[in-house]
């Protein structure tokens, strides 16, 4: 069951901490990537924190250079799972085989001028990436997101990053700050730091439109 048919159900009848509990619960789908491949979409628990640690390990080097913080770390998977508040964070992973390939996670901001806007970043393992995994994770986030009343979506990324720039280049996004020196990778290079912003509602259209074409090119 996706986030759109939870909050349909659930969201005008509980409390936020309890409709969280529902989500925790109830947000596993499967799905199909463009090869037909077999995963399963649903909420990161604190129970995942081994299989995410070793998620992120298995990462190539380059993959995990540009990330916000060293995830190869025990106590920084360990400080994720114990921030289970959905106001701020919404985490989901993909899995196959009961292991973890794809984590997705949706920073909110609560209060304030920017609590229009969310953040987004997603990370894919090497052989299942350009198969349609990470839209499939974006998508609940977004459907999150625009029931949470965000408008905006921002990808933040370093000026190297040239790949995940053309991803969500891709999905609509648009290039809108690239401040230099602003950020420095996990070895303490400094980089420009690129912002890029989209709307949720055409976000929201072009996954869509992405996801169909998947799916007559694969016979789903």
């Amino acid at each position: 069951m996706g986030i759109q048919a939870l909050f349909a159900l659930f969201g005008g009848y509980l409390s936020f901490p309890d409709f969280q509990e529902v989500v925790m619960e109830q947000l596993s789908k499967a799905a199909k990537l463009k090869d037909g491949t077999a995963v399963t979409i649903r909420a990161l628990s604190k129970q995942d924190g081994p299989a995410l640690l070793a998620f992120f390990k298995a990462l190539p080097k380059d993959d995990r250079l540009f990330l916000k913080e060293d995830v190869t770390r025990k106590e920084v998977i360990e400080r994720w799972l114990e921030e289970d508040d959905f106001d701020k964070v919404f985490p989901i992973v993909a899995e196959k085989d009961s292991r973890i390939i794809g984590d997705a996670t949706l920073h909110l901001n609560k209060y304030g001028w920017q609590r229009n806007m969310a953040e987004i970043r997603c990370v894919v393992a090497k052989k299942f990436q350009q198969k349609g995994l990470g839209t499939l994770l974006m998508k609940e986030l977004v459907a999150y997101a625009d029931k949470k009343g965000v408008t905006k979506i921002t990808a933040k990324m370093m000026d190297t990053q040239v790949a995940a720039q053309n991803a969500f280049r891709r999905l609509g996004f648009k290039k809108e700050y690239e401040l230099k020196d602003f950020v420095v990778d996990i070895t303490g290079k400094p980089h420009r730091l690129v912002i890029m912003v989209n709307d949720v509602v055409d976000l929201w259209k072009t996954m869509e439109d992405l996801l169909i074409y998947s799916d007559m090119n694969t016979g789903n």
